[in-house]
């Protein structure tokens, strides 16, 4: 053989090796090659970090929090262990469910036919389309309340777990400075 037609070889071989064996490059494609819905992370992932045993960590620009069936919010770091259908010993979510703040301990998803997934909050396992995970969502820092309120910060960073609720840091708003 011609060095030539080894040279183009080898790069075929090379390109070959690029598409085929590409890793996924973001955390949302990480998400999916598991068998997991991409939206379980909200939109805003500015890094993230894996290692070979599925420990990842995610970071957000801020914590902020997202409207599915209920409200989730996400800590500026949000980890835990990844493996097919399921993330174990999350950290730095919680789901709001009448009312009260709960943390997620691990999110799963049994039979992916069956539409649904599973949220661990200790106390109980709630069940949501999984559909409704599809995508990944806005997250909001801020919001206003019902009540023309400003929420500053809808969850402190660390919630009580003795408690089992958080408080409402807010402002008087008036819409009319607006």
């Amino acid at each position: 053989m011609s060095p030539n037609t080894l040279h183009h070889l080898f790069t075929l071989t090379l390109l070959f090796n690029f598409v085929y064996s590409k890793q996924p490059s973001t955390i949302y494609e990480i998400l999916r090659s598991n068998g997991l819905p991409m939206g379980l992370l909200p939109k805003g992932v500015t890094n993230y970090t894996i290692d070979d045993s599925g420990h990842f960590e995610v970071y957000l620009d801020q914590a902020c929090n997202s409207k599915f069936e209920n409200e989730f919010h996400y800590d500026e770091n949000v980890s835990g262990v990844l493996s097919f259908g399921q993330i174990d010993g999350v950290n730095g979510i919680s789901a709001q469910d009448l009312f009260m703040w709960f943390s997620v301990k691990e999110i799963r998803v049994d039979v992916p036919s069956s539409g649904l997934i599973y949220f661990d909050v200790g106390v109980v396992h709630k069940q949501f389309s999984l559909s409704s995970f599809d995508t990944p969502r806005d997250c909001l820092a801020n919001g206003v309340g019902d009540d023309g309120l400003v929420i500053d910060q809808v969850v402190p960073k660390r919630l009580s777990r003795k408690l089992g609720h958080h408080k409402h840091y807010r402002q008087e708003h008036s819409t009319a400075a607006l």
